[in-house]
């Protein structure tokens, strides 16, 4: 995608300084700035401090923090030291997992010698694989929003709702949920989104910047006026990302998401979930009783971040001296609200059965 004219990933490797080189949204979308990762513990930090977010941006960071793990000390010791480091900094994104997983038994038979320059190509590898993944969930998904246009009025938009960020800054392009709303915006398809602000880091505002940028039609809402819309026929379709979805089709996403599926279920919306293959977690069933949920620090739930008048950027206070804020960071959705999954095979049901007749080479 593009800012401020030039194409942009989320992340890529820069030869000249040979280093990873990042978009550090914290300042987005106020600041436009990027920082080199050139040590594991600033790879640490990119995550921890959501400096880099979405699960496929963090799995592909990863790859590239074991890259450089092997380029340190291509051991076997070294490799398991890294992957429970890298591991250790944020617990429910599963693509975080999948990564490193992935990047351990490809390197393992790998001659020691050899590692370094393998690790660093797999890790291009991963990135170049979620550009095509969501791609592709765009395309399929563009047919849900071309159905709704063709039963439109001319001229009126196909009205769609999302939560959080799952644009293309939390993968390494495209999106997931997203993706498909670009397709359709490309296809010359007109598209209104509401975006939810998604307190306390407040993403909507990274997808207002993105569909801005885009030139997609959009207003920013607080996370509480979705169900009103739906309510009086604003919405036609919601399309959420996902942090984990289980073998059965339970969606793991940020906070907020279930009170979304659960207004749009009891209006009659189709609610969608944009679904990379690498955030499956065949491991887990019950998404409710097995995901672990991140509980993040109470200042982001007292403090908030912003531009004031005078064009500064700075934190304030929004609660009383001495209150605690509670951060669970995420949520789980039952498949049974759950209208579909659209993933880059294709769009299919919330269910063990469906996933695994998609992806019968990945279930095992």
């Amino acid at each position: 995608m593009k800012v401020n004219g030039t194409p942009y990933r989320s992340l890529w490797w820069d030869a000249e300084k040979d280093a990873l080189q990042i978009i550090d949204q914290r300042w987005l979308p106020h600041d436009f700035r990027t920082q080199s990762v050139e040590t594991l513990q600033d790879f640490a930090d990119a995550i921890v401090q959501m400096r880099v977010r979405g699960a496929p941006l963090i799995g592909a960071t990863a790859a590239y923090g074991m890259a450089l793990a092997m380029r340190l000390d291509p051991t076997d010791a070294h490799m398991k030291t890294v992957w429970d480091f890298l591991h250790n900094t944020r617990p429910t994104a599963i693509n975080l997992r999948w990564a490193l997983n992935r990047c351990q038994a490809a390197l393992l038979p790998v001659p020691e010698a050899d590692r370094a320059s393998a690790a660093l190509a797999l890790a291009h590898e991963i990135a170049d694989e979620d550009v095509e993944i969501n791609r592709q969930i765009g395309l399929n998904g563009l047919q849900l929003i071309q159905d709704i246009a063709a039963k439109k009025p001319d001229g009126e938009p196909v009205r769609l709702l999302t939560h959080c960020n799952a644009g293309w800054i939390a993968t390494v392009d495209w999106g997931t949920a997203t993706s498909p709303m670009y397709h359709a915006h490309d296809a010359g398809i007109a598209l209104h989104v509401w975006v939810d602000e998604t307190r306390p880091r407040n993403q909507g505002a990274l997808t207002s910047w993105e569909l801005g940028s885009h030139g997609i039609a959009h207003t920013y809402i607080t996370d509480n006026a979705g169900g009103h819309l739906m309510q009086h026929g604003q919405v036609d379709l919601v399309i959420t990302g996902t942090d984990r979805t289980t073998r059965r089709g339970d969606v793991c996403n940020k906070i907020g998401t279930y009170l979304k599926a659960l207004a749009a279920h009891d209006n009659g919306v189709p609610f969608y979930v944009a679904l990379p293959s690498p955030t499956i977690d065949w491991t887990v069933s019950d998404g409710i009783a097995e995901i672990p949920i991140e509980d993040r620090g109470s200042r982001e739930i007292t403090h908030i971040m912003g531009r004031n008048d005078m064009g500064e950027i700075s934190e304030v206070q929004v609660t009383p001296d001495g209150t605690t804020g509670g951060n669970p960071a995420f949520d789980v959705t039952p498949n049974r609200l759950v209208t579909g999954l659209i993933t880059e095979r294709g769009i299919c049901d919330a269910s063990e059965d469906a996933l695994t007749a998609l992806f019968p080479d990945l279930c095992g």
